[in-house]
């Protein structure tokens, strides 16, 4: 089973603990032998059939510990672990989401949440653990089934009539005098 994002975020920090740079594609590539991901699991696509779920899910996880400060880009498709990161990993937490994140000022402020602590801005357009790409897809998916039902009804296609109505409206021109 592909893990969602924030299943993947401490593996991903741990990976990270060597203090090495590393490239997103090992990352992605040690991460699915980690999880014990199938060749199946690794190619299996977004609904937009633009980009493996599991590379998105890294890439989101890589997205999240970098806006908390816990990596760090070091060039285009490169990251490298902060002092931040290694303290995190010195206890490291049984696990590490979003709501653990959200002790970070910096995470706070990518998440668009007040410092104040109220509530996010986002908070009713997302779930927890769908990224934004998994939203637009399944976003998509709906606007092409209610299209698709749309126009069969429109054309009669795959639909059966049930019931059918006339509707009458009267004529005022009956009611006037000549």
């Amino acid at each position: 089973m592909i893990p969602d994002y924030q299943s993947v975020m401490l593996p991903l920090l741990k990976y990270a603990g060597d203090k090495e740079e590393h490239h997103i594609r090992d990352a992605i590539e040690r991460l699915a032998d980690e999880f014990k991901l199938t060749e199946e699991e690794r190619k299996e696509l977004l609904p937009s059939g633009l980009q493996a779920i599991f590379n998105n899910r890294v890439g989101w996880a890589n997205t999240y510990l970098k806006k908390a400060g816990l990596l760090e880009s070091t060039r285009r498709g490169h990251f490298i672990i902060t002092d931040r990161g290694l303290k995190v990993l010195e206890k490291p937490p049984k696990e590490i989401n979003v709501n653990y994140l959200e002790q970070y000022p910096e995470f706070i402020d990518f998440r668009g949440s007040s410092k104040s602590g109220e509530s996010k801005l986002d908070e009713d357009l997302t779930y927890e653990d769908t990224t934004p790409e998994d939203l637009i897809g399944i976003g998509h998916q709906k606007l092409q089934n209610d299209l698709a039902s749309k126009l069969m009804i429109e054309h009669d296609v795959g639909v059966s009539t049930i019931a059918s109505y006339t509707i009458k409206k009267m004529d005022s021109d009956y009611f006037m005098e000549a």
